[in-house]
Formats: structure tokens, C-alpha cells, sequence
């Protein structure tokens, strides 16, 4: 029994895995309104505010200027464009959805270049945009207001191309032979950087919010099989036994009611065979599905990197602590926090075949082998608190297979057959 293949439901059709069930039905509540990550409103006040504050900054540094402007009406307008766009998408972001419409985003993005041309004709004749530059800096920084409602891709894009833009009018602005000296590139490189840098942090802190709270939620859905019976039924045959239950009460409705006359017609009659089929396949199944075939086949993580043996359900003999202990450290073997640590991570969760022991154990346990193989985790690399969650499953031993660890436990576990 492994996780990460495709399976058949009870009539050997090829489905997806629970994963992909959830995740569909995750896709239907985000229709339906619900937020698509927690917290992200915490995160889009905070952008607000800090857009705010720069604002302030630079209408600071607007006053200071004003004498210096050749076209200061310019200017006027293009903060007044802007104060407009910062107070209308804080309003937005406060009481609209969790995404902006594209013709909102289109409409704010144009408003943002206004700014950014009229700033760039306010002072275009001064030859140092550098330092004189105040709206269009800011409305780099204008982006993050909309960093929780819009994709990576269209942020990043809008930022790149108000960093090249900047970058060419500070080129084409330099008159010929001024030096091109720290003290008059670095603050051209300054102004790029306040406009363009912090739309790619927000991103990045957004994305990274966003991963750690899908990480979240998945373990939380995976834990909560620590507590299941031996033998269990995971929710994507929990949805396929109410489609069940839903269509056996329709069909013995319409016979208690005589919409359907006995004896029964031929496609009927082979619909209540394929029914009652699907419903003892699903018994047989409960029978051999433990908790821990479930926790791997219905998380997104576990389910792309755990294969799962166990082909005596060996699983479901191991006491909740030794569960959690299993499933934290498999978790965390495989959810290094680095992406480009180990791009390849895997591991293999071998239980079993007992193996027969020439006296009886005074304390009426038996012992069920635990394997664990893995693919692109060294042994130097992992963490210790995997360590004390092995240790609450049984004694275990590590060894070095392939540049790769490898772990061998000994679970102490109650003997069935004195239950």
C-alpha cells in the first residue's frame, strides 16, 4: 500500500486521492466567500499602514521641495492622484473581497503610472531625480496595498517595470559628462530601490505566510487521524458512502412508494447490484485502510513524499503517543522549511512483517518493526526534536543508506490477541 499513486474507488475506477477531494471542496467555500488564508487581513493592515507612513515621508519631503519645482503643479497633481489611489484601495482592501477585480487592478495601475509621469515632468529639468523624486517613489511602495488581493506574477511584473522605468528616465535625464560618482549614482539607486523593493518583500512575506498556514492546515487535517480507530474510513469514501447512502434511499423510496414496480427492470435491478457491490467492497476496504494510510493519502505534503508498506495494518496497533510520534517525525523529515535544501525529499514507512519471538513477553506486548528509508535527507541535517519524536514510538537505531538516512524502530505495542 503506497501514497502518491493514483487509486480506484470500489468499482475500479481511477480517482484522485482524498488530497484532491479536499482540495476541491476548499475551491468551492472559496467561491462561496470564505477567505482563502487566515490572516491575511492582519497582513494587508499592516501594508496599509506602512504605505501610509511612507506617504507621509514623501509629502514631507514634497513641502521641503516645493520652492525647487520647475513645474510644481506637476507635482500637486501627482500626489493628489496618488492620496487618491492609497485612500480608495485601504477602503477597498477593508470592506471588498479578498481579491481585487481586474478591472479595479488595471484601473489602480494606471493611476500609479499617472502619478509616476507627472512626478517625473515635475522635475524633470532639475537633472538629479534621484533626490528629487517623491510621488513616483511612493508609488512603487503603493503596491503593497493590494499585495494580499492580487498574484505574485502581476505584482512583481508592475514592480520591474517601474524600476526599469525609473531606471531609463535617471539615464536619459544625466546630462552628458556629469561623472558618474557614488555621490551622484547612489542616490539613483536609492530611489529604484524605495520604489521597487518593497512590493518584492511583501510578496515574498505574503507567499510565505501563505505556505505556513496550507502547512498548518494540512498537518492539523493529518493529526486529527492520531485519534482514529485501527481501521478507519477517510474522507473521500465518507463522501463516496453518502453518495451511496443518498442513492440506495432514493431507489427503496421509489419502491416503498411504487414509483418503481416489482419485480425490478433490468438497468434498475443491475443499479441496486452495483449499489450493494460498492457498499461490501467499502466494508472489505474498512478493513484494511489503518489511520496512518489515511493521514498519508489525504495531505497534500505527505501525500507527494511518503510511501506507505503496510501490509498487515500493523498501523492501527500503535498507541496515540507512538502515532504522534510517527507522524510527527515523518512530517517534519519531509517539510524542511528550505526550498532548495533537498528538492527530492522522500521517504519510505515500512511496517512489519513481525517477526517471531522464541518466548513470550512478560508485559504481553509484541514488537512491530518500523523502517524508515528516506531519499535526499542526510543524517547532519535533521533536526533534533525528530529525534524525541522517534523516541516516543520505541527504541530506534539510524545508519547512513546511500548518503541518506535510514531509521529502524522497535515499537513496543499491546498484543491483539489478549484484547
Amino acid at each position: 500500500m503506497s501514497a502518491g499513486i493514483p487509486e480506484e474507488n470500489t468499482l475500479g475506477v481511477v480517482v484522485a486521492g482524498a488530497a484532491r477531494a479536499v482540495s476541491k471542496t476548499a475551491k468551492r467555500l472559496g467561491r462561496a466567500g470564505a477567505r482563502p488564508t487566515l490572516g491575511s487581513s492582519f497582513l494587508a493592515l499592516g501594508a496599509d499602514v506602512l504605505v501610509v507612513v511612507r506617504a507621509i515621508y514623501g509629502l514631507s519631503w514634497f513641502v521641503v521641495l516645493w520652492d525647487l519645482y520647475p513645474v510644481p503643479a506637476a507635482a500637486a497633481a501627482a500626489w493628489g492622484v496618488l492620496i487618491v489611489v492609497i485612500a480608495t484601495s485601504v477602503v477597498v482592501s477593508r470592506v471588498g473581497g479578498d481579491r481585487m477585480p481586474n478591472w479595479m487592478f488595471a484601473l489602480l495601475l494606471a493611476a500609479l503610472a499617472a502619478s509616476v509621469v507627472l512626478d517625473l515632468i515635475a522635475v524633470w529639468e532639475l537633472h538629479d531625480l534621484g533626490r528629487t523624486l517623491t510621488a513616483a517613489t511612493t508609488a512603487g511602495m503603493a503596491l503593497l496595498l493590494v499585495v494580499t488581493q492580487r498574484g505574485t506574477v502581476e505584482l512583481l511584473t508592475a514592480a520591474g517595470v517601474l524600476g526599469l522605468v525609473l531606471a531609463v528616465a535617471m539615464f536619459v535625464n544625466t546630462p552628458p559628462g556629469t561623472p558618474f560618482d557614488a555621490d551622484h549614482i547612489a542616490p539613483q539607486l536609492a530611489a529604484i530601490a524605495f520604489a521597487v523593493l518593497p512590493a518584492v518583500i511583501g510578496v515574498l512575506v505574503v507567499r510565505g505566510h501563505r505556505r505556513m498556514v496550507q502547512l498548518e492546515l494540512d498537518r492539523v487535517l493529518v493529526q486529527s487521524n492520531v485519534t482514529a480507530p485501527r481501521y478507519a474510513v477517510g474522507m473521500l469514501a465518507s463522501e463516496e458512502l453518502a453518495r451511496l447512502d443518498l442513492a440506495a434511499e432514493r431507489l427503496l423510496d421509489s419502491i416503498a412508494t411504487k414509483k418503481t414496480p416489482l419485480p425490478l427492470a433490468p438497468k434498475t435491478a443491475s443499479l441496486a447490484a452495483s449499489l450493494a457491490t460498492e457498499l461490501r467492497l467499502h466494508l472489505i476496504e474498512g478493513r484494511r485502510e489503518t489511520w496512518l494510510y489515511h493521514a498519508v493519502s489525504e495531505s497534500e505534503l505527505l501525500g507527494r513524499s511518503v510511501t506507505l508498506v503496510d501490509k498487515s495494518a500493523l498501523a492501527g496497533l500503535l498507541d496515540p503517543g507512538q502515532r504522534d510520534g510517527l507522524l510527527a517525525a515523518a512530517w517534519m523529515l519531509v517539510s524542511d522549511a528550505r526550498p532548495k535544501a533537498a528538492p527530492h525529499r522522500s521517504i519510505t514507512l515500512q511496517l512489519g512483517p513481525l517477526e517471531p519471538t522464541a518466548q513470550p513477553r512478560s508485559d504481553h506486548k509484541i514488537i512491530v518493526p518500523i523502517t524508515i528509508t528516506s531519499t535526499g535527507i542526510r543524517r547532519n541535517r535533521v533536526d533534533p526534536s525528530i529525534w524525541a519524536a522517534l523516541g516516543r514510538v520505541g527504541r530506534y537505531s539510524d545508519t547512513t543508506q546511500d548518503g541518506s538516512l535510514r531509521v529502524d524502530i522497535e515499537a513496543a505495542v499491546d498484543n491483539p490477541a489478549d484484547v
